[in-house]
């Protein structure tokens, strides 16, 4: 079967027309489903790592819709359940996987692979908020996503515990094998590695998004009263202002010192704090989201060498620099800041949002499970009583 194509074909927009005669009065200015997605994308257009996330959703849903001759009004809670369903498998694989390539490419496929259940909860959630505007601008009768009975289950963002992260002592080993000196190495490995380090000290002391890291200025930390901060315009174009860890600066000194600057960054210094092998221009997201995938990968293949845990080396297999923001806020977590300023730091909107990375409930509640034992009445180190 040929790959499905993208949102912005013109046959794909064709395919997709016809507006069912049943629907009321439409308030938007549209002639396909296609223009009316894009027209709810357009609503997320001051924020590109949003934007990016929903057209992704939007876009597979379309295909899959166009590939089974259907249109957004079409959609009923069996249509919905097999789409999920598809999400878990997606069938034929050649037709629908396929590694990362440009948009444009022609080896271009919508998934990698079948998504987790988290990532398939999150997919529906931005699809119900989809219908949910549809069905406002006219273009569609009804959501439906609200037939779900399990509704709550299915589209509850809240997820008990955060599990995408490092455990502390395959963080540990991480930070000690990205310390290993480089023997006899190329200026070029040195400067990646000095690159590797800022990176993710900075992903780990600040917490901070992937666009939020890759678009962050040298002048975004300043002094305040003789402490560090860091300004940060985050999701949703939320201003923030962060304390810096004084361990953070160890590493930006270094990394300043590799560029040949200061050790300090000076007021309003514009340059980028990432930077490219030349060591001047600013990255991208994609290329950072790649130099972070590709130094997992690496951390993994040096773990597995070492015979270590097959669920760490796992863990690094299948990491996304957004566990280093899970990672990042559940240490914070474990090392005792309190829930207020975890969630100031994290920059979350609800209190819940942030409970999810205080595993300290779980670990108390297995240290009491532990007054509920055995070997007090048959310790194994000794012959049982006869009954």
């Amino acid at each position: 079967m040929p790959a499905p194509r993208r949102l912005a074909d013109t046959n794909l927009v064709g395919e997709l027309h016809a507006l069912p005669s049943s629907v009321g009065k439409v308030r938007i200015n549209a002639d396909s489903d296609v223009e009316a997605v894009t027209h709810w994308l357009a609503e997320y257009s001051e924020s590109p790592q949003t934007l990016r996330a929903y057209r992704r959703e939007a876009e597979r849903l379309l295909l899959w819709l166009c590939a089974e001759g259907r249109m957004l009004n079409d959609v009923d809670r069996h249509c919905l359940s097999r789409f999920e369903d598809f999400l878990a498998d997606p069938q034929p694989r050649t037709q629908w996987v396929g590694p990362t390539k440009p948009r444009h490419h022609p080896e271009w496929r919508p998934m990698r692979g079948p998504l987790s259940p988290a990532s398939r909860r999150q997919s529906l959630i931005i699809l119900q908020g989809m219908f949910s505007w549809l069905v406002e601008a006219g273009w569609v009768e009804y959501n439906p996503f609200r037939l779900m009975r399990d509704k709550s289950r299915r589209l509850n963002n809240q997820t008990l515990q955060v599990e995408r992260y490092f455990e502390q002592p395959l963080w540990a080993w991480f930070w000690r094998w990205l310390h290993r000196p480089l023997p006899n190495a190329h200026p070029r490995a040195h400067f990646e590695r000095a690159r590797q380090q800022i990176i993710f000290a900075f992903a780990y002391l600040l917490a901070p998004r992937i666009s939020e890291m890759a678009a962050a200025k040298m002048g975004d930390f300043y002094r305040r009263e003789g402490r560090w901060w860091w300004h940060v315009v985050g999701k949703g174009d939320k201003l923030a202002h962060v304390p810096v860890p004084d361990d953070f600066f160890i590493y930006l000194t270094e990394w300043r010192k590799t560029l040949g600057l200061p050790p300090q960054p000076e007021h309003q210094e514009a340059t980028p704090l990432l930077r490219a092998l030349d060591g001047k221009r600013a990255i991208g997201d994609n290329q950072l989201y790649r130099l972070i995938r590709a130094c997992f990968k690496d951390a993994a293949k040096a773990l597995e060498d070492e015979e270590g845990s097959p669920a760490y080396i796992a863990a690094l297999q299948s990491a996304t620099p957004h566990w280093l923001r899970h990672t990042a806020i559940t240490h914070q977590a474990q090392a005792g800041v309190s829930l207020r300023y975890l969630a100031e730091s994290a920059r979350h909107a609800r209190l819940e949002t942030t409970s999810r990375y205080l595993h300290t409930e779980a670990h108390q509640w297995h240290d009491e499970q532990q007054r509920h034992r055995l070997a007090a009445l048959y310790p194994l180190a000794s012959s049982p009583d006869k009954v």
